[in-house]
Parts: C-alpha cells; structure tokens; sequence
C-alpha cells in the first residue's frame, strides 16, 4: 500500500485507489492512513467524524463506513489474483479489527509523510554537520513531496486538523533550513523570488525576512535589505506590541554597520545568527 497525504488524499493497493468519494467515508480512510500500522481507537474516529456530539448510532454507522472501504480494498486485491507473486492478503488483512480499534495494515508500502519526516532529520543533521550541499539536496527532495496543504480534499475533524497545522509546521521549518543551506552556500541571488512570495505569505516570521535581508545584502541591494526590516518592525509592533527579536536587530545593525564602513561587502554567515540545533528542535516539536 502506497499513502500519499500531502495534498490531496491518494491511497493505493496494488496501485489502484482505495479511496471512497464520500466525505465521511473518505475521512476515516485519512485518519486510518495518517496512523497507519497503529491502531486508531473507535473513539477517536467518532470524535474526528462528529466533534463531540456523535449521534446515537455512530458505532453502527463507522462500521458501515469501514465495510465499505473494505469493498475498496477487496476490488483493488481481486486486480492482482492470481498473479505470480501476488499477496494473498485479505481485505480484513488490510484493514483489521482490533480490540477498541482499527488498523490500517500498509505491508511495508510506501508513506509521504514518513518519508518528509525522514528526509527532514536527515536534513537537519546534515546542517548539524555543517553539510550545506547535502542539508539542501535532501531538504529539497523533503519539500518536494509536499502537492498541496496536508488532506488536501478531506473534511478534517479535530484530529486531522491539529495534524495539518503540525505537518505545516514540519514543512516551513524545513523550507527554513533549506533556505539556510542555500544562503550559507552562496546562492542568494537565486533565491531572491523565492523569499519575496514567502516573506509576503509569512508576514510575521522572522527568520524568512532575517534570511530575504541577508540575500538582499549579499545582492548589493542594501538599501531594500533595510526597507525589509522596518516593514517588519512596523507590522511587529503596530499589531502584536513587539518589537523585532534580539536576533534580528543584530542583523540590521550588521548590514548598518558593514554598509557604512564596506560598502558592498557581504557579510559572512554568522551576522544572519541562525538557530542553534536546540532552537530548531525546539521549532520542530
């Protein structure tokens, strides 16, 4: 079995879809998948299909559910009877009952999210490592996974709603090591655009406009490096009462500093005071 969840829902045996077209149906099927190999207890499924007020029949009715991605999945087994080396697994195989719950049994088949999960600590590694090239090769290959936001065409619950917001943490806080790699390997005039539409989509995040102020800096564009900070600061403090961190000051007043007595000098990788490993931890937990 094959799940892809990051975008829109995409699970398949043998290569053929499993997943039902209605809602309700295909939501269990995406909560099963996000935890697959785990057992996913009946009341968690209830909650995520009915937030809390689950009529008297909800038992009945995820059973009804369940039976029918069971039907999905007998089809796509029936497809490849037969062959040489075929699995001989039944759809009760692949989706089993268990005291209290559901699993969801992929067989060793593929999942993005694992994928992007494994991708990113080997990313971060490699930037604990001060490996720049290999950090931003398999970051990238991470955050190439990624088709869409998490469940794209799901009707998410509170379950797999808490977890969009998480795996879209997990993916800003990759594309920000990424980006590091690539600053600290001298590509800031490639990403120049980049850092434009996300500093823009992420109007508060420090760190992307610390990383768009530094590749300006490093483009001879100084005077727009600078506009990038105070546009910051007055956002910051006109609508959350803050002032830009410690971090980003030292920054400003780096490319204040290296302007006024170097002008076109580029200021090495620890004026942009990345984050420790802890910090990125930290960001990612």
């Amino acid at each position: 079995m094959d799940i892809g969840l990051l975008g829109a829902l995409d699970v398949t045996e043998n290569g053929i879809s499993i997943a039902p077209t209605a809602p309700k149906p295909r939501q269990v099927l995406a909560l099963l998948a996000l935890r697959a190999d785990q057992v996913v207890p009946v009341a968690t499924l209830i909650e995520e299909l009915w937030a809390g007020t689950p009529p008297r029949s909800a038992r009945t009715t995820l059973q009804t559910y369940v039976l029918q991605l069971r039907e999905h999945i007998a089809t796509a087994l029936r497809r490849n009877a037969g062959a040489e080396g075929a699995d001989a697994r039944s759809a009760k195989d692949v989706l089993v009952t268990l005291p209290g719950g559901y699993l969801l049994a992929t067989g060793g088949g593929r999942s993005d999210i694992r994928e992007f999960e494994r991708l990113c600590e080997l990313g971060c590694r490699a930037m604990d490592d001060e490996d720049f090239p290999g950090a931003s090769r398999v970051l990238r290959q991470a955050l190439d996974l990624w088709s869409g936001p998490p469940f794209a065409d799901v009707s998410t619950g509170a379950q797999l709603a808490v977890e969009a917001r998480r795996l879209e943490e997990s993916r800003l806080c990759a594309l920000d090591q990424r980006i590091e790699a690539d600053l600290r390997l001298g590509r800031h005039r490639e990403l120049l655009a980049e850092l434009t539409v996300l500093t823009s989509r992420y109007r508060t995040h420090e760190n992307l406009h610390a990383q768009f102020m530094l590749a300006l800096y490093r483009s001879g564009r100084r005077g727009e490096a600078l506009g990038v900070y105070q546009q910051l600061r007055t956002l910051l403090v006109r609508d959350l009462g803050l002032e830009p961190s410690a971090r980003l000051r030292r920054l400003q007043q780096s490319i204040l500093a290296a302007a006024a007595d170097r002008p076109g000098t580029a200021l090495p990788p620890d004026d942009l005071s990345a984050p420790t490993p802890a910090e990125r931890l930290a960001r990612a937990t």
